[in-house]
């Protein structure tokens, strides 16, 4: 316990506010200016508010969700709030940031119940003990907190603009794929690959033996790097064992379509079944190339069309090897190449600034809360 601080169960210092039961049906959201807020954040918007004013919601499975990827989220303005999430002010004993900092940095699960249904009940949050400094240290936590958490997501805001230059160098130099205004000569990705697309290994997901990594669909984060739930795979074979530049296609489930192009940086790995990977013929079509394209807005509409029109979003090897993609000459992929490489120095500069901010963040977490 810390010199000066008190002790206090949630419920003494917060009031909880019974959400509306009743969720709005999904035909009367999307129509109005107001956010509706679920277990995972926003939802839809919807033409009617029960709630106005500023509220921490939590959500009843005590996952992280919002905005910022937290446990507990600030909201304010008129808002409608259903069944599945908690909101509450607070008394003047306690500032609500502080108490947004706290909760992001515990365990919630101990306190979650409920054998058929498990959740986060008003019951269980109220029960959780937080601590409660004076409110000038409150303050000062929450500042340098907020100011450590700023620093991220301008990195993060950073990495996400460089990423958008790629994109906006891929146009400048190669045109729009959809009209194909530089009247490159078109070929099909089957037609670029050295070998036919294939489809990965069937092997189930181990814990990580220091050698090998298996990498899945859901390792596969939106702007193309991988995630850092690295796992291995139970049976090991060659035949899938990644070469640098090699391109991997999500084939089925809401991921389809989404793209990663594996670099030797990753260390030795192998795809899962999942994932179709295409090796490509590097004497007339570059990794770098293809990555770029399959972010344009031509690919996309190419996996809306392609995809199987069952419950389960499927693309087959089949399918990508039909896609057709503009071929400019060489050397102009390989200055695209080089501006890429560029781009993804300044990126992972980025990236392990953020990893260092991060574990001083989580120092500081611990140093209050831990």
């Amino acid at each position: 316990m810390k010199e000066g601080w008190t002790y206090k169960k949630l419920g003494e210092v917060a009031t909880l506010y019974d959400s509306q039961r009743k969720p709005v049906t999904k035909k009367d959201r999307k129509n109005g200016i107001y956010p509706y807020y679920g277990a995972s954040g926003i939802q839809d918007y919807v033409d009617n508010y029960i709630f106005d004013g500023r509220y921490l919601l939590v959500g009843e499975d005590g996952a992280k969700w919002g905005a910022n990827d937290k446990t507990a989220f600030i909201v304010e303005g008129k808002i409608w709030v259903n069944n599945h999430a908690h909101i509450m002010t607070f008394d003047d004993s306690v500032k609500d940031r502080f108490v947004e900092y706290y909760l992001v940095g515990k365990d919630l699960n101990e306190y979650i119940t409920g054998a058929v249904v498990p959740k986060l009940t008003q019951a269980s949050l109220s029960k959780i003990t937080i601590p409660i400094p004076p409110l000038a240290e409150q303050e000062r936590i929450v500042a340098e907190l907020d100011l450590l958490s700023s620093i991220i997501d301008k990195k993060k805001a950073q990495l996400k603009e460089l990423n958008q230059l790629a994109q906006s160098i891929f146009y400048t130099m190669f045109g729009d794929p959809i009209t194909n205004e530089k009247a490159w000569k078109v070929k099909k990705l089957g037609e670029v690959a050295k070998e036919k697309l294939s489809y990965g290994s069937g092997a189930s997901a181990i814990q990580y033996n220091g050698e090998m990594r298996y990498i899945r669909i859901t390792d596969i984060k939106d702007d193309g790097e991988l995630n850092h739930d690295i796992v291995s795979p139970s049976i090991y074979d060659d035949k899938y064992l990644l070469n640098d530049g090699d391109i991997l296609f999500a084939r089925s489930g809401a991921t389809v379509g989404k793209t990663f192009q594996y670099k030797s940086k990753y260390g030795k790995c192998i795809y899962a079944g999942y994932l179709i990977r295409l090796i490509p013929n590097k004497e007339i079509i570059l990794p770098s190339y293809i990555f770029g394209y399959t972010k344009s807005p031509f690919y996309r509409s190419f996996v809306l069309k392609a995809q199987n029109a069952v419950a389960q979003p499927n693309i087959n090897a089949k399918q990508y090897s039909e896609l057709p993609i503009p071929l400019p000459p060489l050397p102009l992929q390989q200055e695209f190449a080089s501006k890429v490489e560029a781009i993804e120095r300044q990126k992972s500069l980025i990236q392990q600034s953020i990893v260092e901010t991060q574990t001083l963040f989580d120092s500081r977490m611990d140093h209050w809360f831990g």
